[in-house]
């Protein structure tokens, strides 16, 4: 005869996993999350952020110096760049080595409020 005693905790999660799927799916109205990731995009659109391609010397001539500049990350191999991030008060600018490749606003919505943090 077979035992179950590994199995039943892992039954009983699965059990309060599927009660709580409903609750979680009715936190969110449907469409929330699209529709605030579409503003933010239009929001982004409508202002003057770096665009892509820009070096670190036409972004600092153009926004001025930023706040901080975020400690580099990557640099330990070809398939890895050195990343850099400045952090603006309304954006923050992501450098592949020298060179512009992001620009995203600085807003609650996002999980960029506080870069400094993940240093």
């Amino acid at each position: 005869m077979v035992k179950f005693t590994h199995s039943l905790p892992v039954i009983v999660m699965l059990a309060a996993a599927a009660s709580a799927a409903p609750l979680a799916a009715r936190a969110t109205p449907p469409g929330h999350a699209d529709t605030l990731l579409i503003h933010r995009v239009q929001e982004e659109e409508r202002m003057n952020l770096p665009r892509r391609g820009l070096s670190m010397a036409q972004v600092e001539k153009g926004w001025g110096a930023p706040l901080r500049k975020l400690s580099p990350r990557g640099g330990d191999s070809r398939k890895h760049p050195v990343i850099n991030r400045w952090d603006y008060a309304k954006f923050i600018v992501y450098f592949e080595r020298n060179r512009v490749i992001h620009a995203v606003l600085n807003t609650p919505a996002g999980n960029n409020t506080n870069p400094a943090a993940v240093d």
